[in-house]
């Protein structure tokens, strides 16, 4: 779905992204880690248009979209939540996911004076989605809150559902967890899976928490100093001695290497 070809970025004489190469797979959750600096969060906003790369091509299904800015990868089918949400605060949870919607006649003064009809039908259909979008995320009993009075957790299965508003291709989600409860981290998790095996969603998340990380993707990548280190399943990573030492040190890899070779000989 998505193919990072030798992709460069440099801010000031920092390689924040330094030739990377890697592929997300249509149809599955990647998962993304690495240590603080590893260079994830520039990625992503690569990805997302927020910032074009010095160097290097960016395909979504083929097509080459390097450069492209966000709302143009929008109408592409590529939607991005973030690590701090960013929901209209002054909107309800349903104004918040009815505003989504791309093409909406209201929005235009021709299509607001002269198809008004039109317009509250589409008006009435998309309010409809939007009911059901919040009963899947267990959110409908908030439908009338104002955004900016729900929890952490919640503003965060406000930005999923966002992207159930349209027909997205792939979902990059930036620390999905962070900040979460571990109530509402299971039910973002389980909604996440949800729309991957049933809706056919393709994610890519960056993530700190391994548990969730190791419950819900596979492949997972990880960087380091704006590289590729390693991928592979989350404990085929989490066992990986260069993944211990760019997240602890040589040193700290060594003692792990050593406590985990001596587990194995007692059992």
């Amino acid at each position: 779905m998505i193919s990072i070809q030798n992709i460069y970025k440099q801010f000031g004489g920092v390689h924040a992204v330094d030739g990377i190469s890697l592929e997300i797979q249509t149809g599955l959750i990647t998962g993304l880690i690495g240590p603080n600096g590893a260079g994830k969060t520039t990625l992503f906003n690569l990805i997302a248009g927020t910032f074009a790369p010095d160097r290097g091509k960016i395909l979504l299904d083929g097509e080459d979209v390097t450069g492209l800015k966000p709302h143009q990868l929008f109408s592409k089918g590529l939607l991005r939540t973030f690590q701090i949400a960013h929901e209209f605060f002054s909107l309800t949870v349903r104004e918040n996911l009815m505003m989504v919607s791309p093409g909406q006649i209201g929005e235009s003064l021709t299509g607001a004076w002269f198809r008004r009809g039109a317009s509250k039908q589409q008006e009435q259909e998309i309010a409809k989605k939007a009911d059901e979008v919040m009963e899947f995320l267990n959110l409908h009993y908030v439908a009338n809150e104002l955004a900016g009075n729900l929890s952490g957790g919640q503003k965060k299965l406000l930005e999923l559902g966002r992207t159930m508003m349209v027909d997205a291709k792939v979902v990059i989600l930036d620390e999905v967890g962070a900040g979460v409860n571990r109530t509402l981290l299971k039910e973002i998790g389980d909604a996440i899976q949800i729309m991957n095996r049933e809706k056919g969603y393709t994610f890519c998340m960056i993530e700190h928490d391994m548990d969730f990380i190791s419950r819900l993707c596979n492949p997972v990548i990880v960087m380091a100093e704006g590289r590729k280190l390693t991928e592979g399943t989350a404990e085929e990573v989490k066992s990986n001695e260069e993944v211990i030492e760019a997240y602890l040190g040589r040193g700290a890899a060594e003692e792990t290497k050593k406590e985990h070779d001596s587990q194995m000989k007692s059992e």
